[in-house]
């Protein structure tokens, strides 16, 4: 290549790099996902994993055994949720949650005097429910920081299964309507039903005519043996209209392998690896599923009532998904759910959300200044080709002594 045609490229690439730094990027760089840790609860930590049913088929029932083994740290769940500086703004303090699962222990450790249960609730075999209460409004007791989202709240214990963890429609139901007699002021359903059923709609509705914010499971949790592969569906009561369904997400936001498939998920919060105690002992286990998401989601429901007691069960449920950190499947927030000041009106509940009012921002004057910098780049550009072509042109006619091309002589014939 010449010395001419070397000096042309690159004044036409450092042209090229002053388009590129001028003209704006055609589309806006997407927000980098939150950073999470690792998954085990803890790491470097044995704790036994806390069951979401017994053996359907043993022949006597078998409670779950108290862990021997405490967490020595916080977990990545409530890191990820900023619990410590939720708190420092809401505890959730004068408002009641009613948990529909396997029943809570009113003795268990970070849970004393603060839960009644209605009927055999009292008496939670699995330790599942008393598990996920821990999550909810737990103070963690000699540990402090696993403490739950809502430590000032209160819970009322339901049944929603039988004593080995079974859930059934008429259960749920009925535990349902008992919590909606009982004014709770956010009611957690953790179990899952495969099919909608008459009589658990006109009792969502009825807690929903009530005023209660309803939080239920996306999906059941996974059974711990392998199977048949469970093809995508609803579940109930979460597909209910107005019902906040919620599934489990990993620390990078995706939801875990095995989790079974289904649409309609308002929000995702943590579900793998969490860390919270049991109805026996004062030890700690490991927890994963929709239903420990859906009692993250509970609890922040509860803060976000007692920090802002005047709003409807509506807005307390936009509130939630406005605020949740964005990604395919919005991500729980409890911490901007409680501290973020929302501008605009908050719909009735059940509002369709076509029917929200939306703002486009007026690009007009953005779209002007593109256009004009565009054709200056290109205006430049030419100018400055022409000007070295020109010049090209200029240092081969002088080399051919100003002789025309293919003129005798200059050794273009």
């Amino acid at each position: 290549m010449s010395a001419p045609v070397r000096g042309v490229a690159r004044l036409l690439s450092g042209a090229g790099i002053a388009a590129a730094l001028l003209l704006p990027p055609a589309v806006p760089a997407s927000a980098a996902p939150l950073q999470g840790v690792p998954t085990d609860g803890g790491k470097g930590q044995e704790l036994p994993g806390m069951p979401s049913a017994l053996d359907p088929e043993g022949d006597e029932v078998a409670c779950t055994p108290g862990s021997p083994a405490k967490a020595k740290k916080q977990d990545w769940s409530r890191q990820r949720l900023d619990l410590d500086r939720l708190h420092q703004h809401s505890t959730g303090a004068g408002v009641t949650v009613a948990l529909i699962d396997t029943g809570v222990d009113p003795d268990a450790p970070g849970l004393d005097g603060r839960v009644s249960a209605v009927g055999p609730a009292g008496d939670d075999c699995v330790g599942h429910g008393t598990f996920l209460a821990g999550l909810i409004a737990g103070t963690g007791g000699d540990s402090p920081r696993l403490a739950g989202v809502a430590p000032g709240a209160k819970i009322l214990a339901l049944r929603g299964t039988d004593r080995r963890g079974r859930a059934s429609a008429a259960l749920v139901v009925e535990a349902l309507r008992e919590a909606t007699e009982a004014r709770a002021d956010v009611i957690a359903v953790a179990v899952a039903l495969p099919r909608q059923d008459a009589a658990l709609s006109g009792a969502v509705a009825e807690a929903r005519r009530a005023g209660a914010v309803v939080v239920a499971a996306a999906t059941p949790d996974p059974p711990s043996r392998g199977g048949d592969e469970v093809p995508p569906r609803t579940y109930w009561p979460a597909g209910e209209p107005g019902v906040l369904s919620v599934g489990d997400m990993l620390p990078g936001g995706a939801r875990p392998d095995g989790s079974l498939l289904t649409a309609g998920i308002d929000l995702v919060a943590p579900g793998a690896g969490v860390v919270s105690g049991g109805p026996r002992g004062e030890g700690h286990y490991l927890g994963a599923g929709a239903s420990v998401a859906t009692a993250y989601a509970a609890g922040a429901a509860a803060a976000v009532r007692a920090a802002h007691p005047d709003e409807t069960a509506g807005a307390v449920t936009r509130r939630l998904t406005a605020t949740a950190y964005p990604a395919d499947i919005p991500q729980l927030d409890p911490y901007a759910a409680v501290t973020t000041v929302l501008g605009e009106p908050v719909p009735p509940a059940g509002a369709e959300r076509a029917m929200e009012p939306v703002t486009v921002r007026d690009t007009a004057g953005a779209d002007r200044a593109t256009g004009r910098a565009t054709l200056l780049v290109l205006l430049g550009s030419g100018g400055v080709l022409a000007v070295l072509w020109a010049a090209f042109v200029f240092s081969r006619a002088r080399a051919r002594g100003w002789r025309p091309a293919g003129a005798p002589g200059t050794g273009t014939q």
